[in-house]
């Protein structure tokens, strides 16, 4: 079927090739010149070296992987159906209405949450594209009723961190930042969700959230589908790079080597990098992490992995089962990321809708032999109300929510752009063809001034955005539905969609199309049944 990505040019990296003619495999132009000025990523490479191995500028950009995997969501269609009406007392024309479909889920165990749309942010951690818009993800999120995540690494980058005679943290003014945002307009619906990776528990930060931020839910990382490393973010001064390094951190390159620190006054070195270490997984170790959060007064529990082998995969919910942790995010390649090497980010790892098909087979195996099967969420490469059918549909019972990155970030980035072109009264024809004013533009603001009155002039307007967008995957959510004739979450199954093509069908177990429904026709047709 031909490359499904090609090496050495993409937009990510700011680079591309001269020649039109490209060697599939390798990427390089067919015809290299001597004498040729660029500007694919050998070129580049040449002079910046390690710097190519990320997508940049890094904090204005975020990059997700293109690489064309063989089977994805689009290879699934939604069934639709002329009758019923699932999740109804009275079904009939009358009451059957798009309007009137409940897009609510829940996830957790003792302590439920409840989401008004089934998706939440990804882990919007250290990065400075998750720290410069925080204040626009976080109230976006608080009054769309969906959660955010906070991850990994915040308070251990925080210049105002202080700690005590143990390196514990007992201050962070960024993490109280982000808690506070999203907890002054948090409903009743949502939660704050904050990461823990090695770092994270070394510094403390479970004890901190809990007992002094009042944080109720925290996840344990394993991993993203973005990359199979740790979390990573670039630092620009040398002062800020040691620092990280004094508190325990991996900076590389090692800003307190001389020749490294002439590097970077002579400009040749812009950036450090900050890495955090890989994790290393044990049974044991789970559940006493587990029981140690819950000790310290967490009422929930979750946990993210990302796309390692079927082994991990089994690991988590297995002893995800065990613990009865309260969530199991599963991110499957190719990621999106704020910084992630690019081409790890683009051949490593098992794919979303593979390592769906995967994860609901060992739940069924685990429900089949009388297991308790956690409440899961999909990650990896969704941004559509489609995506989070076919993702519910196809992970019926246990699937709740889809886990949303870029597609949830950049409302927010928009948002806050509008804000900037209004004050310099310089809006793109993108978006003065919508109006002049804030309240022409967003199609909710008069919605969201009904529900909130004078205070929705506080809101950034890129809380706005995220707003608006979320009405439109649960408005787009409501029409799928209903045209499938569910009017609750809970009553999508894995009936509701069907393959397109034979292998999506051998892979994911949903009927091939041409299979789909057959014996029920044959009925109607052959017998004269009513309609089934």
């Amino acid at each position: 079927m031909g490359n499904l990505s090609r090496p050495n040019s993409n937009d990510a990296t700011r680079t591309v090739n001269r020649s039109r003619s490209v060697v599939p495999q390798s990427g390089l132009c067919s015809r290299c010149i001597d004498g040729c000025t660029g500007n694919c990523e050998v070129f580049q490479a040449t002079m910046r070296g390690r710097e190519l191995l990320y997508p940049g500028p890094f904090g204005e950009i975020t990059a997700g992987a293109d690489k064309e995997y063989p089977v994805d969501y689009s290879h699934l269609n939604i069934q639709g159906y002329a009758a019923g009406a699932k999740g109804l007392l009275n079904p009939g024309p009358e009451t059957a209405r798009f309007p009137f479909v409940s897009t609510e889920t829940y996830f957790g165990t003792k302590n439920r949450v409840k989401l008004d749309v089934p998706m939440f942010t990804g882990a919007l951690g250290s990065t400075d594209i998750a720290r410069i818009n925080w204040e626009h993800f976080a109230v976006g999120a608080a009054i769309s009723g969906i959660a955010i995540v906070c991850g990994e690494n915040v308070c251990g980058i925080d210049p105002g961190l202080e700690r005590d005679k143990n390196g514990k943290v007992t201050k962070s003014p960024e993490m109280i930042r982000r808690v506070e945002t999203y907890k002054k307009y948090k409903g009743d619906a949502g939660d704050i969700i904050v990461q823990m990776n090695v770092e994270d528990t070394n510094l403390g930060v479970a004890e901190y959230i809990i007992s002094q931020l009042g944080v109720e839910t925290v996840e344990l990382k394993w991993g993203q589908g973005a990359k199979c490393i740790g979390g990573e973010i670039k630092v620009r001064s040398l002062e800020r790079a040691i620092e990280l390094k004094n508190r325990g951190y991996i900076v590389t390159p090692d800003p307190t080597i001389p020749a490294i620190q002439s590097a970077f006054k002579d400009g040749a070195i812009k950036e450090f990098e900050r890495h955090s270490r890989l994790g290393f997984i044990s049974k044991d170790a789970f559940l006493q992490e587990v029981e140690r959060l819950r000790a310290l007064g967490a009422k929930r529990v979750t946990l993210k992995t990302g796309a390692y082998s079927q082994k991990e995969l089994a690991a988590a919910l297995r002893w995800a089962s065990e613990a009865k942790i309260d969530l199991l995010t599963i991110d499957g390649a190719g990621g999106g990321t704020g910084m992630s090497p690019w081409r790890m980010m683009e051949e490593w790892g098992i794919p979303t809708f593979y390592l769906q098909s995967m994860a609901y087979d060992m739940a069924q195996k685990m429900a089949s032999k009388g297991m308790w099967v956690p409440d899961l969420a999909m990650a990896g490469g969704f941004s559509a109300e489609d995506h989070i059918f076919k993702v519910l549909a196809m992970g019926s019972p246990y699937f709740k929510a889809v886990c949303m990155g870029r597609a949830l970030m950049i409302p927010g980035m928009v948002g806050k752009n509008i804000e900037k072109w209004l004050k310099e009264n310089n809006l793109p024809k993108n978006v003065a063809q919508h109006g002049a004013t804030k309240e022409e533009i967003f199609v909710s603001y008069e919605e969201l001034k009904a529900k909130y009155g004078k205070e929705v002039d506080n809101f950034p307007l890129g809380a706005i955005g995220l707003y608006t967008f979320s009405q439109k995957i649960k408005v787009g959510l409501q029409q799928l539905m209903a045209g499938s004739r569910n009017f609750r979450i809970d009553t999508i199954s894995r009936r509701d969609i069907m393959a397109l093509t034979e292998e999506a069908a051998k892979i994911s177990g949903i009927p091939y199309v041409m299979d789909a429904y057959k014996d029920d026709a044959e009925k109607i047709l052959l017998e004269g049944c009513d309609y089934i």
